[in-house]
């Protein structure tokens, strides 16, 4: 009875013991330190020109510094073959996951653009490809698998190169190499210098290459140099992996923009491809590109996209859809391609205007300098010329905004501000 009698007994309830407060003190601060050690990262040299013309209060301030388009008002841009896929999307189409490698219709009209209508690469399966997140992730899956594939391998970038570039290959621990691209003397190509690393590069390198308007020069090897350029890759036995963000933006025309890539393929180059829809349709939040790789054949081809869904599985699963469906779109109907075709030539057409408006105005003004090189390069970008301190002055006595290396985004020049930007150039170029 006794032993029944304590089993039934109420449970005595004891105080939980507290941590003395030094204690519990010296746990907050540890929890509080875990990323004590973390430093601000440097702003980036590109967007951090956005954010302080966005803190500028003047009203004459101008921004030539981001490379995003904009109308002859500054104002954004969305195409109306834009506009009209999105019509046909909105409540028509599902939001389900694409597959790991993408939307297959969008990758079909990319390879198209990029190799050709008609390509024997295409119709031979030759061709590994995946849907991307724009340029800067079909750049990032391809450096992964070079990474992953062939380790001991290393990339050669131009020297400059858009900055990017650097921290992709940088992140995927692939080593780096830089090869001769813009001679500063004649602000062209220093071709000299070109071929020689491509020639002193041990065989079997890694290139990249940008496939048409350089960023950030605006500086484009001719139709003949891409040929000799082509040449000594074959004779090198060097891997070309090319990044077309600008096919159409640059001349207006996607044929000829791809003329580079043609070329390597007519000389039995396999290659690889990054190619992006942020500047030519507009689609820059939308993050819509593709990566493909010419394989030796079909089965070959099979396994490298295998491997690259397998490298974006962990990355972030699968793409988005809803630029895919307005990439494929409009490339899948005739008449949306055709008004995307006009709408991309006008794009061109008004960056290579303003480029010939701001030659014109710094020669009104009597520049003793040159400015041949504004209209001689191609794209969204000018490679100026200008020096870090100069484009200082320009931002504390004008309030224009660009990198400090000189470059100029032509998107920003407009009929309103062209007279205004080539002034303060003058000022801060001519001779004491």
């Amino acid at each position: 009875m006794a032993a029944l009698s304590r089993a039934a007994s109420p449970a005595i309830r004891r105080p939980l013991l507290q941590a003395p407060p030094m204690l519990q003190q010296a746990r907050a601060m540890a929890a509080a330190s875990l990323f004590g050690h973390v430093e601000p990262a440097p702003k980036d040299p590109i967007l951090g020109v956005t954010e302080a013309f966005l803190a500028d209060p003047s009203p004459e301030k101008v921004n030539v510094g981001v490379g995003a388009y904009r109308d002859d008002n500054g104002q954004p841009v969305v195409l109306e073959c834009v506009r009209e896929a999105e019509r046909r999307i909105a409540g028509n189409l599902n939001m389900e996951y694409l597959p790991m490698g993408g939307s297959v219709k969008m990758i079909e009209e990319s390879l198209k653009l990029a190799y050709g209508e008609e390509s024997e690469f295409i119709k031979d399966k030759r061709i590994a490809a995946v849907q991307a997140l724009s340029g800067t992730g079909a750049c990032r899956l391809f450096a992964d698998f070079q990474k992953r594939f062939l380790p001991d391998s290393q990339i050669y970038i131009p020297t400059p190169t858009w900055s990017n570039h650097h921290n992709i290959w940088r992140d995927a621990q692939v080593p780096q190499n830089t090869f001769a691209y813009y001679h500063p003397e004649s602000r062209g190509l220093d071709f000299s210098g070109l071929m020689n690393d491509i020639k002193n590069a041990p065989d079997g390198s890694f290139f990249l290459l940008h496939a048409c308007a350089h960023n950030p020069t605006g500086v484009d090897p001719t139709e003949e140099q891409w040929r000799e350029i082509s040449h000594q890759f074959k004779v090198k036995k060097h891997f070309p992996f090319f990044d077309m963000a600008y096919q159409g933006f640059a001349s207006g025309d996607p044929e000829r923009d791809a003329k580079a890539i043609r070329i390597f393929l007519e000389d039995g180059h396999q290659i690889g491809c990054a190619q992006s829809y942020a500047k030519n349709m507009g689609l820059y939040g939308q993050r819509a590109g593709c990566l493909s790789i010419l394989c030796q054949d079909d089965m070959q081809a099979v396994a490298v996209k295998s491997q690259l869904q397998q490298i974006a599985r962990p990355m972030y699963s699968n793409p988005p859809v809803h630029g895919a469906l307005v990439v494929s779109i409009i490339l899948n109907d005739p008449e949306l391609k055709s008004l995307w075709l006009k709408e991309v030539k006008g794009m061109a057409d008004r960056i290579i205007g303003m480029r010939k408006a701001l030659k014109e105005n710094l020669e009104k003004l009597g520049s003793p300098l040159s400015w041949e090189h504004v209209t001689n390069q191609i794209g969204m970008f000018c490679y100026s010329g200008m020096t870090p301190e100069q484009v200082d002055r320009l931002t504390n006595e004008y309030h224009i905004y660009m990198t400090r290396n000189g470059r100029i985004s032509m998107a920003g020049v407009t009929t309103g501000n062209v007279a205004y930007l080539a002034n303060a150039i003058h000022d801060v170029t001519k001779p004491n």
